[in-house]
């Protein structure tokens, strides 16, 4: 397998090319520090974009919902569909706002899905999926039963194109406005995973698992 997906139409990046990074590493990357993928594709009432959460298996995307869903049933159809997603890193402020920016890392995966029928395949993703969540909890709280696994509906769908798009660093200006008396920098942005907030109606001495706090200092590293 090649480290890098082919530039092809559909996944070139156009405008500002040399932004674009296909090595699989860098799309994995984003993928897997990403919780929610914007899914696009085509009904008979024109283009939809809906956001689901997902999780990564090697080269395909894990999504979970209910058997009567519109969305699961379209990605489990084998239909070409799109799943985009992004995290923004910073705000760019420039001299100019023609060249006021964004730092981000962004990806948009190209492929097509089917449904996962096998029990074995099938409890592997609900693993995968929880992990993605939050490592540790799997082990930690009721897993699926009978019913709930029926209700439930595992589509892949597999990596067939992609590419990143990413921007860094500071604001880019013309050298007419570099006098020009207006502050100019990034504004960093972050995700921050805030302190746990128990049930109302929790268990007087249940507390915070040990693996919350290791995410939590994961994410707000």
């Amino acid at each position: 397998m090649s480290e890098d997906f082919e530039q092809a139409s559909c996944n070139r990046v156009r405008q500002v090319a040399k932004r674009g990074q296909y090595d699989r590493k860098t799309v994995y990357q984003i993928l897997d520090a990403s919780l929610v993928g914007n899914i696009g594709f085509v009904t008979d009432d024109g283009p939809c974009i809906i956001p689901m959460f997902f999780a990564r298996r090697d080269d395909e995307l894990l999504f979970h919902g209910s058997t009567k869903s519109r969305l699961m049933t379209m990605l489990c159809s084998g239909e070409k569909i799109c799943v985009s997603t992004t995290l923004l890193d910073g705000l760019v402020m420039a001299k100019s706002l023609f060249h006021h920016s964004m730092n981000y890392r962004s990806v948009t995966v190209f492929g097509c899905g089917y449904e996962v029928n096998d029990a074995d395949s099938r409890m592997e993703a609900f693993k995968i999926i929880s992990d993605k969540t939050m490592v540790g909890r799997w082990d930690d709280a009721r897993q699926p039963n009978v019913q709930e696994m029926k209700a439930t509906c595992i589509a892949a769908v597999k990596i067939e194109s992609a590419s990143a798009k990413v921007r860094t660093g500071p604001p880019s200006d013309e050298r007419a406005d570099m006098e020009l008396p207006v502050w100019t920098g990034v504004i960093p942005l972050t995700q921050v995973a805030g302190d746990p907030i128990d049930r109302p109606d929790e268990m007087a001495d249940l507390k915070v698992p040990e693996y919350v706090e290791l995410w939590r200092k994961t994410v707000n590293a």
